[in-house]
């Protein structure tokens, strides 16, 4: 009787470590295993897509797929792809993401477009502040827009704040963007032509329910915005009422139905509602408020 033949373990080359990254991504249940391996093993072959794509027999030594299978169980416990490699690219620039913060969404550009849309000069010299900063992402993308404005960002996360000033120095906009850490707008003066800010909108008793690479690796305190999602609003409405300029343009992104609420509390600070900002999928994400004129 013959012997089964032995089959020798495939040779690992780029296309075998592709293969085996979705098959083990997929069975994790990682929404696009495909995308995320390539990103993965680019990331440890510090190439781009395009040595993946061009040259999937090239062999990979020892180190290099010890260093893949490292990302790639990084990734099937679903820790946040932006987290592992340690950037994530927001209005076409790259940004630092960490742990400490929150992992900057496409659909928060729509906060990008809305405030620009209602920004008569982008020349002008501007002042700018942004409320839980994070990142930075939202006032860097926002000065790389305004070339003679200045920004403040806040966040109560020393580590975040430092996050936000290493993305500052990294686009070239340390000279224009400081950053303070603060609750809010407790410790913030003077007057500001355009505030912004993406505070934690989530009803507690929700977040488990998201998806794990947000409910496990995204900072609590930037998801959490108390039993009915709104508590940030109502400590941002007031602050934003007293710090917003005469002619100042104040942009928010809020959660999927808030927004009626929303306007409420800011109305009652002062503040007079313009029109909400459609995401990617069609839904108000962000709603602009001028100063109420007084008749």
């Amino acid at each position: 009787m013959a012997q089964p033949q032995r089959q020798e373990p495939l040779t690992p080359t780029i296309r075998v470590a592709i293969e085996d990254a979705t098959r083990r991504l997929a069975l994790a249940g990682v929404l696009n295993p495909r995308r995320d391996a390539r990103l993965l093993i680019a990331h440890a072959l510090g190439a781009g897509i395009e040595l993946l794509l061009g040259y999937p027999e090239r062999e990979l030594s020892d180190e290099q797929s010890r260093e893949i299978a490292t990302l790639v169980g990084e990734r099937e416990k679903r820790r946040p792809i932006a987290q592992i490699l340690g950037r994530r690219e927001f209005w076409s620039r790259e940004f630092a993401v960490t742990a400490d913060t929150l992992d900057p969404r496409p659909d928060s550009e729509s906060l990008i477009e809305a405030a620009l849309a209602h920004i008569p000069n982008r020349n002008a010299a501007l002042s700018v502040l942004d409320f839980g900063t994070g990142t930075g992402c939202l006032l860097l993308a926002l000065l790389s827009e305004l070339p003679h404005s200045r920004g403040l960002g806040v966040d109560i996360s020393v580590a975040a704040c430092d996050v936000a000033r290493k993305n500052a120095y990294g686009l070239g906009f340390e000279s224009r963007a400081t950053f303070a850490v603060g609750d809010w707008g407790g410790e913030v003066s003077g007057s500001f032509d355009v505030i912004v800010a993406n505070p934690p909108y989530i009803p507690s008793n929700e977040i488990a329910s998201l998806e794990p690479e947000v409910s496990r690796f995204e900072p609590k305190a930037a998801l959490d915005g108390g039993e009915d999602g709104l508590d940030a609003y109502r400590r941002l409405a007031p602050d934003i009422g007293r710090l917003l300029a005469d002619a100042g343009l104040a942009v928010v992104e809020i959660g999927i139905g808030q927004e009626m609420e929303v306007n409420g509390l800011f109305e009652a600070a002062g503040l007079r509602p313009i029109c909400g900002q459609r995401d990617l999928a069609g839904k108000i994400r962000c709603l602009i408020f001028h100063r109420r004129r007084e008749s």
